[in-house]
């Protein structure tokens, strides 16, 4: 499979719709977006999967269904199975990875490639899963906007886990809504078109 977009999140019921899950909710605006078959639970990877055709191009979604901070022992087995390591970052490559930020207002996203987790244990637990930060990641934006548009974060480690596994109101989740159709052009452009150009429409509001 020679795409892979997955949706980071906690699964079971107690957890849908909250702001931590937005990867997740996101990965299955894809999956609809592009008709992709249902998603499927796999043991060996421990995650829901489907299969996708974006851009002429076979894609995997995967939403791994273990918790957030074990969301790269879903990945792994996929991303690294070839041994050779210029193939592995060939195949990190291939990998996009959704996830919350809180740090960026609801309706918002920001694809950027080869950075660091950034405090997020989602996405920290992929990197050391599969080996190398070399991988295009979407954020997308939880926080509620002030006048000015810009995130109103909360601050304090208390604060921020309730926030974060807080669910989202009504109203943002219409931004959210928004967002993901966005983010469904977006992965068809990083397909076709590559990182670069899928950033330019990603990262411009």
């Amino acid at each position: 499979m020679p795409y892979i977009i997955a949706g980071l999140g906690n699964p079971g019921e107690e957890y849908e719709g909250t702001r931590h899950n937005a990867g997740r909710m996101v990965l299955e605006a894809i999956r609809k977006g592009y008709a992709a078959s249902a998603f499927e639970h796999d043991k060996k990877l421990n995650a829901l999967t489907a299969e996708a055709t974006i851009g002429g191009a076979k894609a995997l979604l995967v939403a791994p269904d273990g918790f957030m901070n074990n969301s790269g022992k879903s990945l792994a087995p996929i991303v690294t199975a070839k041994k050779d390591a210029a193939l592995k970052r060939n195949a990190a490559n291939g990998l996009l990875v959704i996830y919350d930020d809180f740090q960026l207002p609801i309706g918002r996203m920001k694809l950027s490639y080869d950075k660091s987790s950034g405090g997020h244990n989602g996405l920290e637990s992929v990197i050391k899963a599969v080996k190398t930060q070399a991988f295009p990641r979407l954020r997308i934006g939880t926080a509620p906007a002030d006048a000015k548009g810009n995130a109103k974060v909360p601050h304090g480690d208390e604060k921020i886990e309730k926030f974060i596994l807080g669910p989202f109101k009504p109203e943002e989740l219409k931004a959210l809504k928004k967002a993901a159709a966005k983010a469904v052009k977006v992965a068809e452009i990083w397909v076709k078109e590559g990182r670069e150009k899928a950033t330019n429409v990603a990262n411009t509001d």
